[in-house]
């Protein structure tokens, strides 16, 4: 009973502090929220520079707005801390070993989906906008709103920054043995269904947008196969076992 009130004690202290981060991050995003959102509308100001503003027709969409990116930017400016809070929370379970692979996952994690939002915002983004505007013409005039297009942004950042972490995601968990080293090749007829669902939600339903993000994951988890065969998990499993068996005897 002792014991398993002091884990629930140390969760609470761990959701208390991930909170709080969330909380102080995303009133801080609130602060500089104007700015944000300017930042975040120059792709499509320069995929259609006759658009110079964008439009909102609700009274409260635009403090609504404003409110939502601030929490998001909030979940993203606290992703280490999160995750960091995971790994101390779940430590104790955890061989040695496993423990050091956390850390790095921690680490590279953040970094990866920093990348993938980068990548998603400076690449993808301009090019998917300068097509969608293509359709204006003389009677045909687009008026963004304010609320769609920062979801549309949120959304493709997101989906691409969880995107970029499957091929890492997968070679620890290879390396630290929690499965074999041909457990993805071998499960190709459940992790693709998967990734279409998966593609479909962030597409929110949009059959041909997520026919577009499906196509680099299903390439991101093959290139996690090929990652895992050049540089095999087994040994470091195996080599796990082994200890656990000199330390039993």
């Amino acid at each position: 009973m002792l014991a398993t009130s002091g884990h629930l004690e140390e969760l609470r202290q761990r959701l208390i502090v991930s909170f709080s981060t969330v909380f102080i991050s995303a009133a801080l995003s609130y602060i500089f929220a104007e700015q944000i959102a300017r930042f975040l509308m120059t792709p499509l100001f320069l995929a259609s520079p006759a658009l110079v503003k964008l439009v909102y027709t609700n009274l409260t969409e635009a403090f609504i707005t404003y409110l939502k990116l601030s929490l998001l930017m909030g979940i993203i400016f606290s992703i280490p801390v999160l995750l960091y809070e995971m790994w101390m929370y779940i430590a104790p379970g955890l061989h040695q070993n496993e423990k050091k692979t956390v850390l790095t996952v921690v680490f590279w994690a953040s970094l990866l989906f920093g990348a993938g939002a980068g990548f998603a915002f400076f690449i993808v983004l301009p090019r998917a906008l300068h097509f969608f505007m293509g359709f204006a013409n003389p009677q045909l005039t687009p008026l963004p709103k304010l609320s769609g297009y920062l979801t549309f942004v949120a959304r493709t950042s997101l989906a691409f920054g969880l995107s970029f972490e499957i091929p890492f995601l997968m070679v620890t968990a290879a390396r630290i043995g929690w499965v074999k080293r041909n457990y993805f090749s071998t499960k190709r007829k459940f992790f693709y269904p998967a990734i279409l669902v998966l593609s479909l939600l962030f597409a929110a339903g949009d059959l041909m947008a997520a026919i577009l993000l499906c196509l680099p994951l299903f390439a991101l988890y093959e290139s996690g196969i090929l990652i895992i065969r050049v540089f095999p998990g087994d040994k470091l499993h195996s080599d796990t076992g082994a200890g656990d068996q000199t330390e039993e005897n």
